[in-house]
């Protein structure tokens, strides 16, 4: 399941990871396609009729999960996500990859070696690309330890 991180206290700062339920990430998708909406609007474009205050408590979850950012406009707020969709997803993978990382030694070697047949077997070009990122970062690192 995708996850994601939390909030902590009142600084707005992800921190933690927490798992979301379908109707959390359908009321993403529909701010990440409309842009900032409210509680009327979101429950409008839900596939399904929803409560009018089921989909209210959902938004203040994902709020207090530091997902999504408000504001107040008349007498209801306005929500927004957070992050891009492709910041979320970049931020989901990255998370996925240091977990795995900080497992015993082989459990990195089969990630790499699983990643690499992945990649291999779906896309040539692809398979490039991550063979010119691995120059780059090595060149990087050397840099780093020359200076």
């Amino acid at each position: 399941m995708i996850r994601f991180l939390k909030r902590q206290g009142d600084n707005k700062k992800p921190a933690g990871l927490a798992s979301l339920g379908h109707l959390e990430i359908a009321v993403i998708e529909i701010l990440w396609k409309q842009g900032e909406s409210n509680v009327h609007q979101v429950a409008q474009s839900l596939e399904r009729p929803l409560a009018y205050t089921t989909v209210m408590t959902t938004l203040d979850r994902l709020y207090k999960k530091g997902l999504l950012e408000r504001r107040k406009s008349e007498r209801a707020y306005l929500y927004s996500a957070r992050q891009t969709r492709q910041e979320w997803e970049h931020q989901a993978a990255a998370d996925f990859v240091a977990g795995y990382l900080v497992r015993p030694h082989p459990a990195g070697e089969l990630l790499i070696s699983c990643l690499v047949d992945a990649v291999g077997q779906q896309n040539e070009k692809l398979l490039d690309e991550l063979e010119k990122k691995i120059r780059l970062k090595r060149k990087e690192l050397d840099r780093r330890g020359k200076s």
